[in-house]
Order: C-alpha cells, then sequence, then structure tokens
C-alpha cells in the first residue's frame, strides 16, 4: 500500500468520524407532510377555501390553530417540498418557506401552519428552480413562525438540499 493511499484512508476516515449528520446525529428521519398533522386532526386544506374572484381577503390561510406533532420536536428530519423564498441573493437561498405544493402562499392561500416549515440554512444554497420540488434536512423544531404571507407551525435549522427523486 502507498503513503498516498494510506493518506487518502485517514482523511476519509476523519472525514466519517466528524460528519455531523451521519454520526453525530443519527439519520434523518425521512417525513412527509402528513406526518406533520396530529393523529386524528381532521383540517380543512387551503384550495379548498380558495376563492380566486374578488379582493385579497379571500385568499385566507385556514386553521390557524392547526396543532403540531410535539413528538418532532428537535428531531433530525428530511422533507421533500416546494420553496417559497424569503432571504438570499442571487446565487444562494438564506431564508424560505417549505410548502408541499408549488404555488402554496404565492398563487393560492398558504396552507394551514402544520403544513409550512420556516427554513433557515445559515451559509445558503443554491436553488436552480422553484419549480422543482427539494428535500430539505435539518432539525425540526415546533417552534412557529409568523412572516407576513402567513403562520408556520415548523421551524428547522436546514443542513442539506438535495433535489427530489422519485
Amino acid at each position: 500500500m502507498s503513503f498516498y493511499s494510506i493518506l487518502i484512508k485517514l482523511v476519509l476516515i476523519t472525514h466519517l468520524m466528524v460528519s455531523p449528520v451521519t454520526f453525530a446525529e443519527g439519520k434523518p428521519k425521512e417525513l412527509y407532510w402528513e406526518d406533520l398533522i396530529p393523529k386524528g386532526h381532521v383540517q380543512v386544506e387551503a384550495a379548498a377555501q380558495a376563492n380566486h374572484e374578488g379582493a385579497e381577503q379571500n385568499w385566507i390561510q385556514p386553521n390557524l390553530d392547526a396543532p403540531v406533532v410535539q413528538a418532532l420536536n428537535n428531531q433530525l428530519v428530511s422533507l421533500p417540498g416546494f420553496v417559497v423564498p424569503l432571504e438570499g441573493d442571487d446565487e444562494n437561498i438564506t431564508e424560505f418557506l417549505l410548502v408541499p405544493f408549488f404555488g402554496a402562499c404565492i398563487h393560492v392561500p398558504p396552507p394551514p401552519p402544520n403544513q409550512i416549515v420556516h427554513v433557515i440554512i445559515k451559509d445558503g444554497v443554491p436553488i436552480d428552480s422553484l419549480y422543482d420540488a427539494i428535500v430539505v434536512t435539518g432539525t425540526l423544531s415546533t417552534k412557529g413562525w409568523s412572516g407576513d404571507i402567513a403562520q408556520v407551525g415548523y421551524t428547522m435549522s436546514g443542513i442539506g438540499v438535495a433535489p427530489f427523486e422519485l
């Protein structure tokens, strides 16, 4: 075995030992939007209440008191969805809402708060297209957030974004 192959193995082993996602926090729990709704809770979806005619008041977010799943607090998770950008520049986005369907909060009323995740990714990530679904990984919190376009039931300290693949 050559010196360089030993060096490469040591670097890889060291990288794996300090990888925060893989070992320190464990494998992320894969979630889907229905997992964010407590068992037994029935809620009205935004699309069912949408009225695209008339004034802006017809675009009201439903179920502002929609409960969150407290057991998900401080869990490392991955969740697919679509981006509604809030902060960033032309290369990276640092703050966004993750929503279950394209156009939520922009073209149709926002979904209930327990169907929106406010994500902050400290160093930002590039988002190629807002039309494409992504998967966000990070630590989920049941601490809500409120902004101009929606009230949110969950927040996430994001550590990674990947394209969503079926």
